[in-house]
């Protein structure tokens, strides 16, 4: 009888730089990740060894690996205890573990697998992840990452607070169920150079409740390349706090709260920038298409604005720019009146609102399935690109609208979704 043990590569994320930005889950094609409010974490039993969270990882804490022998990997227990990765264990440790002399080496990657992703009632499930681009653009410009933070040679740079206001509406809810700022962070002399769709890392003062320094929280950066005043060395956040959850108990959240409550002239430490695929195109006539919900519409502003500094230079012929952006009501949307003061040839913009008083539940998935036969052009235009962020479960019905607009114009949406990700036309940024 062969007495050999498998031992396996196994996958884990490094607790002491990962920043929680829920990348590699969304991504997983196999729901093999999944995370507490503590860690993000690898189930050694569904990872198929696809590698596609590898690259969108903004920090890299997501390339890291343990040889484990199979029946003794790391559970999702014992990772969500972590707050920094085991020890690689030797040869004579694996085979102590398992009671057993004859540990073998470690499986082939390619030898594993792929899992089907299967919903509870066990059907196959759509899986919108698996049409999201890892890649940018092709005409993307080239961005800068991780040059601040745990593994580069500065691990924070200081920013100094120049702006706090207020972004949606207040009423008699204010402060409990919605409360949205826009912050903008200056830099000085140091250097910070971003592209819009990347993110930064805020790093909140004080420890958590075990004494430690709390993790960075990521944010969208909501201006354009040249900052949030031209020329300057800033950048804006576009951050929501909730003071209250759905059953009316008080909520703090460590982070929104830190950065919400900030004066000017106050400091913040910061790590990144982050992202190298969620970016704009350069190519002058390429068109956007943006979906969106909440504090997600913050790359979408910067996308926006760049592309109306272009356009007031009167040296840029942009292409056709669509927003797709839903709240609960007018009073909750970020920007609401900016937006409406937008030239309606220069965007076409569709509000949905999920609990108008006397009207009708709408998302974003619904407007777009309104707006059908403008998207269908666009999703064949190899100069088109759609970018979606905000909260996850918005993901599968925006990707679906997409499928369903293109199988009813008779086009193949296996070969057009596979195009779309492939291409870097398709971008997912969903928490």
């Amino acid at each position: 009888m062969d007495m050999a043990v498998t031992t396996i590569k196994q996958h884990l994320i490094d607790p002491e730089i990962c920043i929680r930005c829920n990348t590699c889950e969304a991504i997983c094609p196999v729901q093999a990740i999944t995370h507490d409010s503590r860690n993000y974490v690898v189930d050694a039993e569904k990872c198929n060894w696809c590698n596609d969270c590898i690259s969108p990882c903004p920090t890299g804490s997501i390339d890291n690996y343990r040889t484990m022998p199979r029946i003794k990997a790391y559970s999702l227990a014992e990772q969500l205890t972590w707050d920094a990765l085991p020890a690689e264990l030797s040869a004579e440790e694996r085979k102590a573990l398992v009671g057993d002399d004859t540990a073998g080496e470690a499986a082939p990657e390619a030898a594993v697998e792929a899992a089907v992703v299967v919903d509870p009632t066990g059907q196959t499930a759509f899986n919108s992840g698996a049409f999201g681009a890892s890649v940018p653009p092709w005409s993307a410009a080239h961005a800068y990452t991780n040059l601040y933070g745990p593994k580069a040679a500065q691990k924070t740079v200081t920013a100094t607070v120049a702006g706090n206001v207020r972004v949606t509406e207040v009423g008699k809810q204010a402060g409990h169920d919605y409360d949205t700022h826009h912050i903008v962070l200056d830099f000085g002399s140091m250097p910070f150079p971003v592209l819009e769709g990347q993110s930064i890392g805020i790093i909140p003062p004080g420890l958590d409740a075990k004494g430690k320094p709390h993790h960075a929280r990521q944010y969208s950066i909501a201006s354009p390349r040249n900052g949030e005043r031209p020329g300057y060395n800033n950048l804006s956040l576009t951050i929501k706090r909730v003071l209250e959850d759905h059953q009316g108990q008080s909520v703090r959240g460590v982070a929104s709260n830190f950065m919400c409550d900030l004066q000017v002239g106050d400091k913040v430490e910061v790590i990144g920038p982050f992202g190298s695929s969620f970016l704009m195109p350069n190519h002058p006539k390429s068109s956007i298409v943006m979906i969106c919900t909440g504090t997600g519409s913050a790359p979408m502003r910067a996308m926006t604005e760049w592309r109306r500094r272009q356009r007031a230079s009167g040296k840029f012929e942009g292409g056709k720019l669509m927003l797709f952006f839903g709240a609960r009501t007018p009073a909750e949307l970020p920007y609401f009146g900016p937006l409406n003061n937008l030239p309606k040839d220069f965007i076409d913009i569709e509000f949905a609102f999920s609990r108008e008083t006397g009207k009708p539940k709408r998302y974003v998935q619904d407007a777009m399935r309104e707006r059908a036969a403008d998207l269908v052009p666009l999703l064949q235009d190899p100069n088109a690109y759609f970018y979606v962020c905000g909260l996850k479960s918005m993901e599968e019905g925006v990707v679906l609208a997409l499928r369903d607009a293109a199988k009813n114009a008779g086009l193949n949406w296996d070969t057009l979704g596979a195009a779309l990700k492939r291409e870097g036309r398709l971008h997912l940024e969903t928490y």
